[in-house]
């Protein structure tokens, strides 16, 4: 499918690896140019060597930025110019329980998970609106919704970008400007490949053994009973990125694998 998104430019935050990365290539095989971002030019240069290698004529270029940090975020908001996409996709999490939770701890995840899209869709969506088009998506996670008790912080940083979200669409009315959340369930990023062989060695069984017994034992009400490609979620932020998605609006839209149950 054409997605109609050439001479588009998409920046994603935290975009070196993971669902972010595949975001980014799935946008350069749709003809957009791709700003990536992550920590250190080193990981940042990596990463565009290796979309280059799998897409030879993507568009590509980075951007640094720790967003835990208010100047290295000044210093990407006065660099990242004009662009017609935004994927507020960089997060951190920590698995501790609440009472281990510190405030030091709240206030990172709220600065990287939060303050990250709002800062940035501060500075990019007054110059979409005037230019009529534009995409600001915020990806979130099942999590805002099922609220794992090793993950309430976390939880509860992505359950307020779906606020966000849904209050900045409301500022879009009568544009062709749109803003949406995405929620992806448990997705075979990086971070979960580790987790796998992390815990496969340590109980001594298979890696699929593993997943199999996380979707029995954990995520029971999965109806996909395995873990989401990265490329099935980018797949799906990209179209809503694109021009052919312009009736959703405001929407909070689960890749979740059916992970969260009902019907809203």
């Amino acid at each position: 499918m054409n997605l109609k998104l050439e001479n588009k430019k998409a920046f994603i935050s935290g975009s070196t690896s993971g669902i972010g990365f595949a975001i980014a290539k799935t946008f350069a095989q749709e003809g957009a140019e791709v700003i990536l971002n992550g920590r250190k030019e080193s990981t940042i240069e990596a990463a565009i060597n290796k979309l280059k290698s799998e897409v030879p004529d993507a568009k590509v270029s980075g951007l640094t930025a720790d967003f835990s940090s208010a100047e290295s975020v000044e210093k990407l908001l006065n660099d990242i110019g004009q662009i017609d996409i935004l994927i507020n996709n960089v997060g951190i999490f920590a698995s501790q329980q609440f009472a281990d939770t510190t405030d030091e701890d709240w206030q990172r995840m709220f600065e990287v998970n939060v303050m990250s899209g709002v800062r940035l869709s501060r500075k990019v969506l007054p110059n979409m609106l005037e230019k009529n088009w534009g995409r600001i998506i915020f990806i979130s996670s099942e999590c805002a919704m099922l609220v794992p008790e090793d993950l309430i912080a976390y939880s509860a940083t992505k359950a307020m970008i779906q606020a966000i979200s849904r209050g900045l669409a409301q500022t879009t009315k009568g544009t062709a400007v749109t803003v949406n959340a995405v929620l992806p369930g448990s997705t075979l990023s990086q971070g979960a490949e580790r987790f796998l062989k992390g815990a496969a060695e340590q109980q001594g069984i298979t890696e699929k053994e593993v997943a199999d017994n996380f979707f029995k034992d954990v995520r029971t009400t999965s109806l996909l009973q395995r873990f989401a490609t990265t490329e099935e979620v980018a797949n799906t932020v990209v179209y809503l990125s694109s021009p052919l998605a312009a009736a959703t609006n405001g929407a909070a839209i689960r890749v979740d694998g059916g992970s969260v149950p009902g019907i809203i």
